[in-house]
């Protein structure tokens, strides 16, 4: 009997440790439950877990449970925890001391979306990820449509047409570099604020507005406390899941293959869920939220930027013309 139990104790821990993931992947973002990128996040948790058969795990962490955008690379960088869905150019720009980033989420940079894959894809860029990951631990693992940011503003201010309408004008911009020079760019005072902080900044008048791509703006409510969306189409914004490159070289060739494959599928989920909404959305903020959409002189905004851009730090920062050459990429 005692011979029986302990074979049969055995045979459980050893089903136990087979069944155990060989690795369990912490994947923060400081997305909402709702928004497209949780919900690619978790379809990528869902692909690598059937390509690895269970040995790869990925628990997704969203509303920033492990940190804001900042915290959470950071964490990655230490190797606190393993990824993160909020990485960026302009992050990378600020954490990696490496500005040349910064041009990438510049306002009108890209044409289109083609345009930004084009870019994004070449040897110039894969090699700037490849220095990252060697200079601050972060590697990028993908590129994913975030959407095309709009103005979004309170009724106080107006329906903006043109850059000069935005003086004084309080808007958020996350807190690095890149984003409060997009914010001049455009006209704007720029104010940087924490994402979680904005939807009652907005409705208690600490600011004016922000920016955002529309599926954002609905999943965040951020429709409920503004009135004006303004078709600005500045930014075809962008987020890179990043990995924590010791954990990453770490691992066996067939799970990077697997985690590849994975994101993959994540990031045509991701594209198509934004490109979906941001074809939707707009009668439904005009009918169930009761907001204005307003055209503005897009030419007007985008000379203002190029004015902007033209000063001689960016050349020092980015490269020189950088800003030009990938435009006519």
């Amino acid at each position: 009997m005692k011979r029986f139990l302990a074979v049969f104790l055995l045979t459980l821990i050893l089903q136990f440790v087979l069944a155990a993931p060989k690795y369990t992947l912490r994947f923060n973002t400081v997305a909402a439950p709702t928004q497209p990128q949780v919900l690619a996040m978790q379809k990528f948790a869902e692909i690598v877990e059937q390509l690895s058969n269970g040995e790869i795990k990925v628990e997704v962490y969203h509303s920033g449970q492990l940190g804001d955008q900042k915290t959470g690379l950071l964490a990655v960088m230490r190797g606190d925890i393993e990824m993160a869905g909020d990485g960026s150019p302009s992050w990378f720009a600020d954490l990696g001391a490496m500005p040349e980033f910064g041009v990438f989420e510049a306002a009108y940079v890209f044409k289109d979306l083609d345009h930004l894959y084009r870019v994004m894809s070449s040897k110039m860029v894969q090699d700037l990820f490849d220095k990252l990951a060697a200079k601050t631990g972060l590697r990028v693992l993908d590129v994913w449509y975030l959407g095309t940011r709009e103005l979004n503003l309170v009724e106080k201010v107006g329906p903006v047409k043109k850059p000069e309408q935005l003086k004084g004008v309080k808007l958020r911009m996350p807190n690095n570099k890149t984003f409060l020079d997009m914010g001049k760019a455009l006209g704007a005072n720029p104010t940087s604020m924490a994402f979680g902080e904005v939807y009652l900044a907005l409705k208690t008048g600490a600011i004016d507005g922000q920016d955002n791509p529309l599926p954002t703006d609905l999943s965040a409510k951020f429709v409920e406390v503004t009135k004006y969306i303004v078709l600005t189409d500045h930014q075809i914004g962008m987020i890179c899941p990043v990995i924590n490159e010791k954990l990453w070289k770490s691992m066996p060739e067939e799970y990077r293959v697997y985690i590849k494959k994975a994101m993959e599928v994540a990031r045509a989920f991701m594209n198509y869920t934004v490109l979906e909404q941001e074809a939707k959305l707009l009668k439904q903020f005009v009918d169930e939220y009761k907001m204005e959409i307003v055209v503005p002189d897009k030419e007007a905004f985008m000379k203002y930027a190029k004015e902007f851009y033209s000063q001689a730090e960016f050349d020092k920062l980015w490269g020189e013309k950088m800003y030009e050459k990938i435009q006519g990429m």
